[in-house]
């Protein structure tokens, strides 16, 4: 402007904050005075008006003569940003967000300002983004992970990723809908994963590429969990409500993590930073919850959490369709005569949850945390034929704390401490319907461990960890009858101990990812040491495509296992017991997996290729209900098989299809014939869904298919000489397929800036389709008949749920 001034022998009139704002390449020399000053306003939101013929006045835009201002919000969820950090680069000009994620800086610059925040991506802006006539909205980009890569944030729906390790993680917080679910019912979520199913439709009974639920190892907050359902497996055990992470890896687990020959399900409810107070309740046809988190102070925060069923105070469609799904055999079908045998069921039942949490930050490098998980199902029944009454129950209870120390050292060295106790009880009293006869059962298990773990950041692209665990399990099993009188009880312990060494490398252009680990078993009783290799690896072709290697050899000591199908009621029939290495071997699994990712254009394309072997497997762990019932036996079970995940989003629409193949084979030597299809396999299973999210509205609809499973039939409909059952051979045929169509739609209310009101519908199995999920035969001796008892999974059900964020 000055330059000007002395080249055209006039005056600018102007005020510097107005148009300091502005930078400008000078115009030419050359040009005209009107030349110049069209230049200079076809280039910046100023206007210059001549006052004489020396004299020119230079203004703004009255509309902007405002602070540079705006609001910091989370792209996915629309909440307000606090304490993000505002900074004028090359100034010392530094702002925070307040609770409302606004800020004002207190000068005006034309330098570019820095937004950063520990939980979201860095983001630069040009000052003409701020100097606009309003304060604008920004929207910021949540950080997933600060250490790993994701491949891909948006997998099957919003709020879940593909990380680079080739595990799943979840985030309920940031969840978009799934078809058939009203909330992020973390079990429920998990098995539209493909690769990962229940034969029963439950998630007490997940099965992740072909093995049984127990191989499964679930941690709650680093806290082993025994018992995942309410309902006896129709919902999950942890409250949607609380603020988590779930990380689901199917194979290449971290050296970190043992006893289980199957998947990890990671779940953490520990947050990053202290967030500002917030809180929830809400309430379906089940049950009610809550959630609220504390902040005491600037490094204290408190979080606590609770869920109670209504079921025992009035009666829903959706707690009928519930309660039919789990006491369906009460009616039996007679083979013969296609007589049925009524038995009349009353009963008293509820469920409920409860978690705290402490969170507390010491300086700058300390952190602590406790916490503590209750789980309660409780049933009382009352069963009446026309001539007998009788009354039973079955409480199913966990209970877990634990206590947490991190120190970060400095930037490349830290070290975690973690203490756990976890108490699972399963206590039933079956007072029998067709005699006198009382059973009391208990199944109780008792879980301390300790871990430590060390981290050393060798370079910028090597970090080697290291670590310790001890681990003592103690297992209680006790069963009386009352006539003829019998009481049996054992007790199991067995104490491990782990050593732990894992190096994780990852190229500066984050193109190779690579992490190998070695995990050292010791079993004093047995007096074995056990070596746990595990791969993981993972190149970036280019940016579209990743190619992916796990492979991991991991064991097991702790399975589920069903001595009789009338066991606890029949209802939750499976007990815990421990290896003893020889009736009960140490499961051993050995697993190798190549696939890759594709992703460009809203495109994903994920096919993973797999094999997995699991070895020491017992026939009480795998539920037949056949002639190999009563066998003891123990084996092995091979599975080959291929997932692939197409997926296409649009604007506000994304559709997906999953297939999943599994040829699961069991390989007992004892048994005749030593060969044979398994219990849990789903040779061809495919999922599809289309889910619309505009704004804060979201619906969903999806279907479920897979091939029936495996069953065995008998050779005739009549008994043989001596009254038994003669059995085709073992799984000869299998069930109608399954087909499930489901619906969800959700709207959110807002009520302020802190309050919202967000309402979510379900449709489970539209169509009523009548599916059945497992079908055994038994036998009458009053009649010398053979009874065939059909299970099916739930039929149209609705559910409704309502839940107020403030």
């Amino acid at each position: 402007m000055e330059k000007i001034e002395i080249q055209n022998n006039i005056k600018f009139n102007y005020i510097d904050e107005e148009i300091i704002v502005y930078t400008i390449i000078p115009p030419k020399v050359d040009l005209s005075l009107f030349e110049k000053i069209n230049y200079i306003e076809s280039r910046t939101g100023l206007k210059i008006k001549k006052i004489s013929s020396t004299y020119y006045s230079v203004f703004n835009n009255h509309n902007l003569d405002k602070s540079l201002c705006g609001t910091l919000i989370d792209f996915e969820t629309k909440l307000a940003v606090e304490n993000a950090t505002i900074k004028i680069q090359n100034t010392d000009i530094t702002v925070f967000s307040d609770e409302k994620g606004y800020f004002e800086l207190p000068v005006v610059s034309s330098n570019p300002i820095e937004i950063s925040h520990l939980n979201f991506e860095k983001k630069v802006l040009l000052f003409t983004e701020l100097y606009v006539a309003d304060c604008p909205k920004i929207k910021l980009t949540a950080v997933v992970i600060n250490l790993d890569e994701v491949i891909t944030n948006h997998y099957l729906t919003t709020g879940i990723y593909k990380k680079i390790d080739g595990s799943i993680e979840i985030k309920p917080a940031k969840f978009g809908i799934l078809p058939g679910l009203i909330e992020a019912d973390i079990l429920q979520t998990m098995q539209q994963i493909p690769g990962i199913n229940s034969v029963d439709e439950t998630v007490s009974n997940i099965n992740v590429r072909g093995g049984t639920h127990d191989q499964n190892l679930f941690l709650w907050n680093g806290i082993r969990m025994f018992q995942t359902g309410h309902f006896f497996g129709l919902i999950s055990a942890f409250n949607p409500s609380l603020a988590q992470t779930i990380s689901v890896t199917k194979n290449g687990t971290s050296a970190f993590f043992g006893e289980s020959v199957s998947s990890l399900i990671d779940i953490s409810s520990h947050s990053k930073s202290i967030e500002k107070t917030s809180s929830s309740i809400s309430s379906n046809l089940i049950s009610a919850e809550f959630y609220t988190r504390i902040k005491a102070s600037k490094k204290a925060e408190f979080t606590i959490s609770g869920r109670r069923s209504l079921t025992d105070f009035f009666s829903t469609p959706t707690y009928q369709n519930y309660r039919s799904s789990v006491f369906q055999n009460t009616v039996v079908t007679n083979v013969n005569s296609n007589q049925t045998i009524d038995i009349t069921t009353r009963e008293k039942f509820f469920f409920y949850d409860f978690t705290t949490q402490y969170l507390q930050k010491i300086g700058t490098k300390n952190e602590f945390t406790a916490d503590i998980i209750i789980i309660k199902n409780s049933l009382f029944l009352t069963q009446s034929t026309s001539d007998a009454k009788r009354n039973s129950n079955l409480g199913q209870e966990s209970l877990g704390a634990t206590l947490n120390w991190k120190t970060d050292w400095n930037q490349d060295n830290s070290t975690h401490f973690h203490f756990y106790a976890s108490k699972y009880s399963l206590v039933s009293k079956n007072e029998v319907v067709q005699s006198n006869q009382v059973l009391d059962q208990e199944n109780k298990v008792l879980d301390l461990g300790f871990q430590i773990k060390n981290s050393h950041k060798i370079s910028e692209t090597f970090t080697f960890n290291n670590g310790y665990q001890f681990n003592e399990i103690g297992v209680t099993n006790f069963d009386k009858i009352n006539s003829p009188f019998f009481s049996r009880k054992t007790v199991e312990v067995l104490r491990s101990h782990a050593v732990i060494a894992e190096g994780v490398f990852e190229s500066k252009n984050k193109n190779t990812f690579a992490k190998i680990g070695l995990r050292g078993n010791y079993f004093d009783t047995f007096e074995i040491l056990l070596l746990e290799p595990r791969i993981q690896f993972s190149q970036a072709v280019n940016e579209n495509i990743h190619l992916e290697i796990l492979a991991e050899q991991k064991n097991q000591t702790l399975s589920q296992v069903i001595d009789l199908q009338q066991d606890f009621l029949g209802i939750e029939k499976r007990r815990w017991t421990l290896a003893n290495d020889t009736t009960h071997p140490i499961q051993k699994s050995k697993q190798f997996s190549f696939g890759f990712t594709y992703k460009k254009n809203n495109w994903l394309i994920t096919l993973d290729n797999f094999y997995k072997e699991v070895t020491g497997i017992s026939t009480g762990s795998q539920g037949f209900q056949n002639q190999f019932e009563f066998v003891k036996s123990s084996g092995a079970y091979q599975v080959l098989g291929s997932e692939i995940l197409i997926q296409k989003k649009f604007r506000t629409f994304y559709t997906w299809l999953s297939y999943s193949y599994n040829d699961n084979k069991y390989f007992f030597d004892s048994l005749q014939p030593s060969e044979f299809i398994n219990n849990y396999e789903l040779r061809h299973a495919v999922s599809w869904a289309a889910i619309y999210e505009w704004n804060s509205i979201k619906f969903a609809l999806g279907s479920k298919w897979h091939t029936g499973k495996p069953i065995t039939t008998p050779q005739s409909t009549t008994l043989n000489s001596d009254n038994q059952i003669v059995y085709n051979s073992p799984n000869n045929s299998k069930l109608n397929d399954f087909f499930q169509l489901n619906f969800s739609a959700s709207k959110e209310w807002k009520i302020s800036n802190r309050m919202a009101l967000v309402t979510n519908v379900s449709l489970l199995n539209i169509l009523n389709t009548k599916n059945s999920i497992n079908r055994s035969y038994r036998v009458n001796y009053s009649k010398n008949t053979i009874e065939r008892l059909n299970t099916y999974a739930l039929g149209l059900t609705p559910n409704i749920n309502i839940k107020l964020n403030f």
